[in-house]
């Protein structure tokens, strides 16, 4: 059969009016590592309209485990991530539109973006950014896709404005488990499985079947053979500050922003994250222990790397010695501390 799609087609929750309805949609991918890749793929195979992928980072050899999309050459080159994605992407289907942006996502790089966006995709590792989208999600009323994994665990949620509770219903206080791949590690399956849930649930959206939305926070072990759905519908607040009655979108104003800055003189940047988070020092120097030698005092912990020092305050506050640059240094943040 010369149609590419005839076999999704033949899926009737989908059949030749949902082929044609996928064909119209914008979908925003906000990371282009393990889950966006995984993600970006499967959904330009499925004949998505245009798809437009952020991400601030390039290929590592540490990706090609798990992240599909790139060669030992994207390595080699250290290729932007967005730019070895699109050209693969390209070669598998040339009638999808794709966009590629080498940024950081925030709320000046993410908003312009979002005027004809039909649903949003979480591909990041790290909540600053997640709750960044659910806000601007509910203002804009955009659906998105929340997606995590690390270990062998992983965890997808899907957020509809004005029907189902927000992410900040859900997690009232960002959560600082310290647990991030680089510090506990993932396997490939938990990325498979997460970006199959989300893909799922975005093209239920994009060719209408709402009815079909998993409601639940699903998380789930693919080592341990654990699977848990929750029920979230109690969880939405009249008075969320993102979805509720009067909405503030919190997570939109610099004073609810990570704030970088260098230090001068001290060839050093200080991460201070937008509310104190008081981490249990001990158990974040047994994640960290890794990466390098750790020193630890009731009041901070400090782990030496190769090329740099990381030193992470009681609070909270972070300063990253032996560097200047900002990227840099966020980057190492969210690595070690999600």
């Amino acid at each position: 059969m010369e149609n590419r799609y005839s076999r999704q087609q033949l899926f009737r929750p989908i059949g030749e009016n949902g082929q044609q309805a996928l064909r119209q949609k914008h979908v925003l991918i906000v990371g282009a590592g393990a889950l966006g890749s995984a993600s970006a793929e499967a959904l330009v195979r499925a004949g998505i309209g245009k798809l437009t992928i952020i991400d601030r980072d390039y290929v590592e050899w540490s990706n090609l485990q798990r992240q599909q999309l790139y060669t030992e050459q994207d390595a080699q080159d250290k290729m932007p991530k967005v730019i070895a994605a699109k050209k693969r992407l390209q070669e598998i289907n040339t009638e999808v539109d794709i966009h590629a942006a080498i940024i950081d996502a925030s709320v000046a790089s993410l908003e312009p973006l979002l005027a004809d966006i039909d649903v949003m995709m979480d591909a990041t590792d790290n909540f600053d950014v997640r709750f960044l989208m659910n806000d601007l999600a509910q203002k804009h009323t955009i659906p998105w896709v929340y997606g995590s994994c690390v270990s062998s665990y992983g965890a997808t949620y899907t957020i509809v404005p004005g029907q189902t509770p927000c992410l900040h219903c859900l997690l009232k206080v960002m959560p600082r488990t310290g647990m991030t791949c680089d510090t506990a590690g993932i396997i490939s399956p938990a990325v498979q499985m997460v970006a199959a849930y989300q893909v799922a649930e975005v093209l239920k959206l994009a060719v209408g079947d709402e009815k079909a939305l998993r409601k639940s926070y699903l998380t789930f072990d693919v080592w341990q053979n654990q699977h848990y759905e929750i029920n979230v519908d109690t969880m939405q607040q009249d008075d969320c500050p993102s979805c509720g009655q009067n909405p503030t979108y919190p997570y939109l104003s610099y004073d609810n922003q990570t704030k970088l800055a260098v230090l001068c003189g001290r060839d050093a940047v200080q991460i201070r994250p937008a509310k104190p988070i008081y981490y249990q020092l001990e158990q974040l120097a047994t994640k960290l222990r890794p990466y390098g030698e750790i020193q630890l005092n009731p009041y901070l912990l400090a782990c030496q790397a190769a090329d740099y020092r990381v030193v992470i305050f009681q609070d909270g506050r972070v300063v990253i010695h032996g560097i200047q640059d900002i990227q840099q240094a966020q980057s190492i943040y969210y690595r070690l501390l999600g």
